[in-house]
């Protein structure tokens, strides 16, 4: 039980530290949503974007991480994208809520070769906060630490810029997060004032035949101010029918980037879109001795494609051209 609780202790800092002042990135972003991992996504594709995501992260432990976030994104004009994206996050007697005003902008390198360049940029604030409404007294604790006399409530604002790179199939997109450090006045001094986040993504579009389609990427997240970084391998296969509706299934594996052969998570996606509705689903086990103590992280979303216009600039058309409709 007591090497249990140190790896749970061990999780909970690694996921604290890794979504303050982020939006957490798990595998929401595999749910034909890549405007999660960077704001230079943002109007590629044909459709103003919505995409509702919940998340109850190891199951059967109490107060263990949830998640609630909506991320939208639409184009303007030709060449443009606009984003908003919001969170509301809580971690044992912590809480956090957060939104980002994202714009990018898409470029034509080459027309023939179909080379494209696109920059974005997003304005982020965030709260963070102590529950201390939780600290309630009890027969082992019956009196509140005296130390703790409000909920610690800071505000931050921040910025994130990002760069993205396509060759046909292929894209490549590099973002830097929260480049200004932090305001830490009111918390420890030993708490790291700075959490810039670099994000790395990459994948290629396999089209296999005309209905058969098969995506393999990697997510690489770093954070500067520790070293720490891990790596996402991910893959995906859709079958689309004759009306572009489409269904996909596919698996996501974690690890810390100095423990390759040691997962810290694992699991299976699915998923489907039918006119305007999308939704998703994706299963995560921890491999690890909570095994034992949770069934797992279960995140499920829900989106919707709407305003369908097409673009007379390629440099926004979506992964996928069929029939004339874009997708993203």
């Amino acid at each position: 039980m007591k090497k249990a609780l140190k790896y749970l202790l061990i999780l909970i800092v690694f996921q604290s530290y890794g979504q303050e002042l982020n939006l957490p990135v798990y595998t929401q972003y595999l749910a034909d949503n890549d405007f999660v991992v960077s704001p230079t996504f943002a109007g590629i594709g044909n459709n103003f974007r919505t995409r509702l995501n919940g998340l109850t992260q190891w199951v059967g432990i109490k107060n263990a991480p949830e998640n609630q976030a909506i991320y939208m994104d639409v184009r303007m004009a030709y060449r443009s994208g606009v984003g908003v994206s919001a969170y509301n996050d809580s971690n044992g007697n912590t809480r956090q809520q957060g939104i980002k005003l994202s714009f990018a902008h898409h470029l034509t390198l080459d027309y023939k070769s179909e080379q494209y360049l696109s920059f974005g940029i997003s304005y982020n604030i965030n709260t963070f906060r102590i529950a201390i409404e939780n600290f309630n007294t009890n027969y082992e604790n019956p009196s509140i630490d005296p130390s703790v006399t409000n909920d610690r409530s800071i505000a931050n604002h921040n910025f994130d810029v990002g760069a993205l790179y396509r060759f046909k199939d292929f894209w490549l997109s590099a973002n830097a997060n929260n480049i200004v450090p932090k305001d830490i006045d009111k918390f420890s001094a030993i708490e790291p004032n700075s959490l810039l986040n670099l994000q790395f993504y990459t994948g290629y579009t396999i089209d296999t035949s005309n209905d058969y389609v098969l995506e393999p990427s990697a997510f690489i997240q770093y954070f500067t101010s520790d070293g720490r970084s891990s790596t996402d391998l991910n893959i995906k296969y859709k079958k689309y029918n004759r009306d572009n509706d489409f269904y996909w299934f596919g698996a996501s594996y974690r690890f810390l980037n100095d423990q390759v052969m040691q997962p810290l998570n694992i699991g299976p996606m699915v998923g489907f879109q039918k006119s305007f509705l999308y939704i998703a689903y994706a299963y995560q086990v921890t491999l690890n001795d909570l095994t034992n103590y949770n069934t797992g992280t279960h995140a499920v979303t829900v989106g919707f494609n709407l305003l369908q216009s097409l673009s007379d600039c390629p440099c926004t058309k979506g992964k996928m051209e069929r029939s004339n409709k874009l997708f993203q």
